[in-house]
């Protein structure tokens, strides 16, 4: 090898290592207060793969559980924690000034957090402060400037070359592994809340408990979607899912029929799943078998009760 070319090739691995050393990332927390979202959890593995440290940011009314949850993840340096009232429903109004005062500390250079309602709510607020252009839903981290996000339904990928001072981007959980909550010993560090924006008020939220697994953050989804006729149907969905311990999830043509509501809508329009997919249609020329990776020719109101069945014994 050319003398010249080694040196340019040693000088450009440390360029690129200088460049890794002097990146911070600030992973935004979604959790109930209790406990930690799983989303995250796969955040801050996307946020790993930038280099260079990794903190979180935990705000709520009554947070310090999480606080002392996340700083047991390996990898993460820090958890700041700030509690208050204004931050009892996570609304983007409040949080934003917060973000926005701990970026100015401490010089993040990406700002990241799960692509969900959360995330998808709080992020393009967080970049239009800061006068970046945020990256949404990406699926995989190249370099720390460029990333890979799907467009058109997720049939082409688009890569991203952000030139933003500050990257802001949100990330989507199911193509990053969850960070294990063990073998960390992040510094917990309470920051002051910013002062409350007072420009909108959290009254309360009323949500539909369930014993199943969240379809985002689950490994087994039951989908069901026309075909199943009725609401009513659905009931052999929930069955088998009880037995896989699995999320049920639907279509956007049943939720549009009235089937379900639409918080179980997976798809383009609905929550973001990466399932093996296993069909089941009578109709041997029926559309879902050209993606599936595993296909049935039967009817589901004869087989979905028989696999309930085998599998209670």
């Amino acid at each position: 090898m050319f003398p010249g070319l080694l040196k340019a090739q040693r000088l450009a691995h440390r360029a690129v290592s200088l460049l890794h050393r002097f990146q911070s990332t600030l992973v935004i927390a979604e959790h109930t207060n209790e406990a930690v979202s799983p989303i995250t959890l796969n955040t801050i593995t996307a946020a790993k793969r930038l280099g260079g440290d990794v903190s979180c940011l935990v705000a709520g009314s009554n947070c310090e559980k999480v606080a002392q949850e996340l700083s047991k993840v390996q990898g993460v340096v820090k958890v700041l924690v700030s509690q208050h009232d204004a931050y009892k429903g996570f609304l983007p109004e409040e949080l934003t000034p917060l973000i926005l005062a701990a970026q100015k500390q401490f010089n993040y250079t990406h700002i990241c957090a799960g692509a969900s309602a959360f995330g998808k709510n709080l992020l393009p607020r967080v970049a239009a402060k800061l006068d970046v252009a945020p990256v949404s839903d990406i699926i995989e981290i190249k370099s720390p400037d460029t990333f890979v996000r799907t467009i058109y339904a997720g049939n082409a990928l688009c890569t991203v070359k952000c030139d933003e001072k500050i990257k802001v981007f949100s990330v989507r959980g199911t193509s990053f592994e969850a960070a294990s909550i063990s073998g960390g010993s992040a510094m917990v560090e309470k920051v002051s809340a910013a002062s409350p924006a007072g420009q909108s008020e959290w009254i309360e939220q009323k949500l539909t408990k369930s014993d199943r697994p969240e379809l985002t953050s689950a490994k087994v989804v039951v989908s069901g979607g026309r075909g199943l006729k009725s609401g009513e149907n659905f009931k052999l969905l929930y069955e088998l899912a009880d037995e896989l311990h699995a999320a049920v999830g639907a279509s956007r043509a049943a939720v549009d029929a009235g089937f379900v509501p639409n918080d179980m809508q997976v798809g383009q329009t609905g929550k973001i799943v990466a399932p093996t997919i296993v069909a089941i249609n009578k109709d041997p020329e029926a559309p879902i078998f050209q993606v599936a990776d595993y296909g049935l020719v039967a009817d589901l109101f004869k087989v979905v009760p028989e696999l309930t069945a085998a599998l209670k014994k």
